[in-house]
């Protein structure tokens, strides 16, 4: 029975608010034992002086883009970039081609990423068929197969007949229904928040209004359907308020906010770099503040990447014609380390809502160190400096602001289901 002990630690396990340093003994692929100074005869050791030990990442929201798009990723390089970003598993917006609207398309996705991936894959699925936002997609038949919720993404749902229905439906069988909230109408050509710096660049603005009036519409339909509502990458402080109300009134209602929304400015857009281009846009400085202020006070319940990679010569299009996105696996703890250096987050929080939180909305395994659990870990060390560059990363496209840039925090290792995944000197271990 292979064994691996990780010694040295600082344990985070915020399941049970645990924060101190210790040894952390893996066996049989699950937590077998947590104490100071543990020795344990022929088991492979993981030195993590100085780094912290804590429950593997797991991302809400990312964009895998197999099948259809696999010169932009697919689930194997989207799975090593996920591990060597700590992220031991991930769940898959439905955006393919085709898209995930059927079971045999779910199946697929889990049948690849159990084969190729070595870090987990957790599909959502389509709430309408091909992302049309006319007619629901066979949610009972699609849970059955794998999906762990339902979203059509970046496609919003517009008909807010077709969207309580979705609701509605989404009760029966028990999962949260995801939105991309954005008024398709107000957002019009806008390609960069409106406001100073879309009229320095002289480019459509997309305006803030634009994403709370269609959280507040979600959020009523939330409320009288009784249904989980989860609202993705939350950008504006409009959204942040909406989302905070609602949640005084009893709505059940989750939110997620990306590292990018939490750091980067519309400012990041003045040299047209199209690698800032997202959806929604980055927003003004009170609006990130915002987001901060939310996650920090609860709001906002989870960090997710929005992974979204494409390739290069899409990004070197004029800024109108470029798709938005990044990629974020590798760079998203270094990213978000700015919050536990700020003093706005304790580590044990900052672990809470990329690990605890996530696997509590999506109902999956994870997010603890709890002794028989499966050993989804990864080891961070919060004070390692490099320079990131994504040629030299595990994802296949190039597409990040932070290429060039030095970093401050940088995962050691990702263990999943107690096998060694990642290591930052050996590279990737699996599958």
């Amino acid at each position: 029975m292979s064994r691996i002990l990780i010694r040295g630690g600082r344990i985070l396990d915020p399941s049970v608010n645990r924060d101190e340093p210790g040894d952390l003994l893996i066996e049989g692929g699950v937590i077998a034992e947590i104490a100071a100074n543990l020795e344990v005869p022929g088991s492979e050791v993981i030195d993590a002086a100085g780094a912290w030990v804590s429950p593997g990442f797991i991302d809400m929201h990312s964009h895998l883009r197999e099948p259809g798009q696999e010169y932009k990723e697919d689930i194997a390089s989207g799975g090593r970039s996920a591990v060597a970003g700590g992220f031991t598993a991930v769940a898959c917006m439905a955006n393919t081609h085709p898209a995930n609207d059927d079971p045999a398309m779910t199946n697929f996705i889990l049948d690849r990423a159990l084969r190729d991936s070595p870090a987990r894959v957790y599909p959502i699925a389509a709430a309408t068929m091909g992302l049309e936002g006319e007619v629901m997609t066979e949610m009972v038949a699609l849970v059955a197969a794998g999906a762990v919720a339902f979203s059509d993404d970046g496609k919003t749902i517009t008909d807010s007949g077709v969207m309580r229905r979705v609701l509605e439906y989404s009760r029966l069988v028990g999962v949260p229904v995801i939105v991309h909230c954005e008024d398709r109408a107000l957002v019009g050509d806008g390609v960069v928040n409106e406001g100073p710096v879309s009229t320095r660049l002289g480019l459509p603005g997309n305006p803030a209004v634009a994403e709370t009036v269609h959280i507040q519409r979600d959020l009523l339909l939330a409320e009288i359907t009784g249904a989980e509502l989860h609202v993705a990458h939350v950008s504006t402080a409009g959204g942040v308020e909406a989302i905070r109300l609602a949640r005084e009134r009893g709505i059940q209602v989750t939110a997620e906010v990306t590292p990018h929304h939490l750091t980067l400015t519309d400012e990041a857009l003045l040299g047209f770099d199209t690698h800032a281009k997202v959806a929604p846009p980055l927003r003004s400085r009170a609006d990130v503040r915002a987001c901060r202020d939310g996650l920090v006070d609860g709001t906002i319940d989870a960090i997710a990447t929005d992974h979204a990679p494409h390739a290069l010569h899409e990004k070197e299009l004029e800024f109108t014609s470029a798709p938005p996105g990044m990629i974020g696996f590798e760079t998203a703890a270094a990213v978000v380390l700015d919050l536990v250096r700020s003093g706005e987050l304790t580590p044990l929080e900052l672990v809470r809502r990329m690990s605890t939180h996530p696997a509590q909305i999506l109902r999956r395994p994870g997010g603890t160190l709890s002794i028989g659990s499966p050993a989804d870990v990864v080891v961070l060390d919060p004070e390692r400096r490099w320079t990131y560059d994504p040629v030299k990363g595990y994802s296949k496209s190039r597409n990040s602001p932070w290429a060039g840039e030095t970093l401050t925090g940088r995962v050691v290792a990702t263990l999943v289901d107690g096998r060694l995944a990642y290591h930052v000197d050996r590279g990737i271990l699996l599958p």
